[in-house]
């Protein structure tokens, strides 16, 4: 009697477990249906990517194996235009000040946005009128900035340079002597770059709970504590990310540094992408120049990279 009813319940599509049993074969139908439709959905916005970054990729790729110009490949020379660029001397000279700069860069606009978001969490007077001018280096067009900058250090006769000599400093040059003129470029990227560290600090502190503190001032917590143990574990996340963004506009960063010292004096403040710039654009020598671009995606992949596993190791813990 039971295997007749099993029977009959299968014949009519209903388990031997009873009503109740989910049917496998029609969710599977609405899983793939469903898998259909998303493909569909992202279809367009992936051609439109290949179209939009792939050609340009391999167009780029081909360059760097050849030796020609802007306007025709030239002949196929394999990897030795990297090999011609990686024993250039600007080649390392370039690296070694695109490192700086991107240190610089990326930890003193975070210290200094980190120290400001903290403040801000504080109940000051007019806080958000002073959030909003905090955020005008970063809102301002970088041209209006430069152009500041220029007017403030760029001759003898600019105010910082003439207040410096009535201090008694002597008459400085900063942007005539290579070392000055490097670290005027790295505290201007630090300048135009604050701001944006300050918000994804000030984010990530918006989530955390109030209450941890206070627990932490009852179990006798140090503020340096509460700083190393707590605010910045919890917003490490945060920071990685903020850190792999900075990295990437850094190393990638030409209006910054062109803008204010063309790469000069002489190569003083010429980065990678100034380098290659000046190779492709001014040198028309297109294979080393766009050669010199994709070892700095490389680079940026490592370190990208890199910094991507200590989020996943910190999501992880």
């Amino acid at each position: 009697m039971a295997t007749t009813t099993g029977l009959r319940r299968a014949a009519t599509g209903v388990g031997v477990a009873g009503p109740g049993a989910p049917l496998h074969h029609g969710k599977n139908k609405q899983l793939s249906r469903g898998a259909i439709t998303m493909v569909l959905l992202v279809a367009p916005s992936v051609v439109l990517l290949l179209l939009i970054n792939a050609y340009p990729l391999i167009y780029a790729a081909n360059q760097s194996l050849h030796k020609g110009s802007l306007i025709i490949t030239g002949k196929f020379v394999g990897f030795a235009n990297y090999t011609d660029v990686l024993t250039r001397p600007a080649f390392w000279q370039a690296a070694r000040f695109t490192l700086i700069f991107t240190l610089v860069g990326v930890f003193g606009s975070w210290l200094i946005g980190l120290a400001l978001a903290l403040l801000l969490r504080t109940r000051i007077p007019g806080g958000t009128v002073f959030k909003v001018l905090l955020m005008l280096p970063w809102v301002v067009p970088i041209v209006v900035s430069s152009t500041a900058w220029n007017w403030l250090v760029a001759t003898p006769s600019s105010p910082v340079p003439a207040l410096a000599e009535r201090l008694g400093f002597g008459q400085l040059l900063f942007l005539a002597d290579p070392t000055l003129a490097a670290i005027t470029v790295c505290v201007f990227k630090v300048w135009v770059s604050f701001p944006f560290m300050m918000l994804m600090t000030s984010a990530a502190l918006a989530s955390v709970d109030t209450t941890v503190y206070e627990a932490a001032n009852m179990d006798g917590a140090t503020k340096w504590q509460q700083l190393t143990q707590i605010t910045l574990p919890i917003v490490s996340r945060s920071t990685y990310i903020s850190w792999i963004l900075m990295t990437i506009f850094c190393v990638n960063d030409f209006p910054t540094i062109f803008l204010l010292t063309g790469g000069g004096p002489v190569t003083a403040t010429s980065s990678l992408v100034v380098l290659a710039y000046r190779t492709v654009f001014q040198d028309f020598q297109t294979g080393p120049g766009v050669a010199i671009a994709f070892l700095m995606t490389i680079v940026l992949v490592i370190i990208s990279t890199v910094l991507y596993r200590q989020i996943r190791k910190g999501e992880t813990a």
